[in-house]
């Protein structure tokens, strides 16, 4: 499936909109100078986005389309978080058009907008479908503390973590009638009690990392309550070592427990919602040791928790949530580079950094193309024809004497061109080693569309 722009109301929307997305695909740059060939293609890019004709809505809609075609029957994670785009370092030049306002950053008056997707996951490879939603929101330009807005008093509908549960719903209401299953994964944010009494149904289920010690419905507290629970299993796994908090690399060995719970509803949730709720604590704890940087994950899941398997793939789940942190590095600091944007006008910026995001899903499934067996992913997820004709000049000249320099795949799998593409960006190309990452990629991508555009130009020269 190609993904892209299939509906904007205007044919040449629909072909601009694609232009786009396949150059920020090829050149993986912000700058729409350097996006585009000349001093009209700059003026298109710009006039999409800011045309009133082609709104946020939209493309969030474009893109949950494209999600639900390459999703349809899968069982799915469905994986939320929130980012920050920081525009403050051109607060000077950027307009203030009611698409930006206060991050608040560090007690500040910073200035920018907020992003919170939910990205869509297949549940057993962890291949990335897309979107099932995108809420993207700008605080007022007056910075208010939650005391002066008495947030405390307002209803949940009014608050700003009520998008953990709004972007729930509008998961389901594009999934429901697509995919097998959906489990939707939240960090502690999302640890809302409304959110468990409304969300959970018969093919949606969450999985939220609890954030508060909640009293529960039998007189102990949530925490404590698997204190007494001998250990169902356990395993290793390596933490990385962090130069920032002094931690060193080592081994840890994690204990599962679980338990069905029943929790209170909270003095602060709505009286309109059931008493109590019966749900299943997962608590994924490190032994023998102590201190805060002690591994100690406990889940909250709707899920019937009823064996050891079940218990640690909701573990897995959860720690699947670096894939939507890799998505912001690639938005942000390591990639494109968004907040750098030249642009003058807030909502372009918010625009185009949805139009990244879809990009950064093709990004994903060439680095996943490795995860999965040969043939699986079509090369046309990605590559063009035309692309791949020139992929197939560029392997040979990229394979070296020995067969283990030689590209291993079969035509027309993504994973004979991600091969190519990642020697374009330094991999040494043995199978044996370390698979390429997405900075590899990106780099690759960048040597790629610079080489096609001059054998293209090659190619029209020689013809005429």
């Amino acid at each position: 499936m190609r993904r892209g722009f299939t509906g904007l109301g205007d044919k040449r929307l629909v072909y601009r909109g694609n232009k786009i997305l396949s150059d920020l695909f090829s050149k993986s740059v912000h700058s729409i100078r350097q996006l585009s060939r000349n001093e009209s293609d700059a003026k298109a890019v710009y006039r999409f986005l800011q045309n009133d004709r082609v709104s946020e809505e939209d493309i969030v809609e474009n893109l949950v389309h494209n999600c639900q075609m390459a999703c349809a029957g899968k069982f799915v994670v469905c994986i939320q978080d929130t980012t920050e785009v920081n525009l403050s370092s051109h607060g000077n030049r950027i307009n203030k058009d009611g698409f930006v306002g206060t991050t608040n950053a560090k007690n500040s008056q910073g200035l920018g907008f907020f992003v919170h997707p939910s990205l869509v996951l297949d549940a057993v490879s962890g291949t990335p479908y897309g979107y099932s939603d995108i809420k993207i929101w700008n605080r007022s330009l007056d910075f208010k503390s939650k005391h002066e807005r008495q947030y405390g008093k307002l209803p949940m509908e009014e608050k700003e973590s009520y998008k953990w549960i709004e972007v729930s719903k509008n998961t389901q209401a594009s999934l429901r009638d697509v995919v097998a299953g959906m489990v939707i994964v939240q960090d502690r944010e999302g640890d809302i009690y409304e959110q468990f009494a409304s969300i959970p149904d018969a093919r949606t289920d969450l999985l939220i990392r609890a954030r508060a010690d909640r009293a529960l419905a039998d007189g102990s507290k949530l925490f404590s309550c698997l204190a007494d629970q001998p250990c169902q299993g356990s395993y290793e796994v390596q933490v990385d070592a962090c130069a920032k908090t002094r931690r060193k690399k080592r081994t840890a060995k994690i204990e599962i427990r679980y338990k069905e719970v029943e929790l209170k509803r909270t003095r602060a949730a709505s009286k309109a919602v059931a008493p109590s709720i019966k749900l299943y604590l997962v608590e994924a704890k490190e032994a023998n040791r102590a201190g805060p940087d002690r591994v100690c994950w406990r889940l909250l899941t709707s899920l019937p928790i009823e064996t050891l398997e079940m218990a640690e793939m909701c573990v897995e789940w959860y720690k699947w949530r670096w894939t939507i942190e890799e998505v912001f590095k690639i938005l942000k600091k390591e990639g494109y580079n968004i907040e750098a944007s030249e642009l003058e006008h807030g909502s372009s910026v918010r625009k185009l950094s949805l139009l990244i995001m879809e990009v950064i899903i093709q990004l994903f499934l060439m680095r996943l193309a490795y995860a999965v067996p040969e043939g699986e992913m079509s090369a046309d997820s990605c590559f063009t024809e035309e692309e791949q004709a020139f992929l197939e000049h560029q392997i040979i000249r990229l394979e070296g004497r020995t067969g283990k320099q030689k590209n291993p795949y079969k035509e027309k799998g993504l994973k004979r061109y991600v091969w190519a593409i990642a020697r374009l960006g330094g991999w040494k190309g043995y199978e044996s080693k370390r698979h390429p990452g997405i900075t590899t990629l990106w780099i690759g991508l960048k040597y790629f569309k610079a080489a096609m555009e001059g054998w293209t130009i090659h190619k029209d020269v020689s013809t005429r």
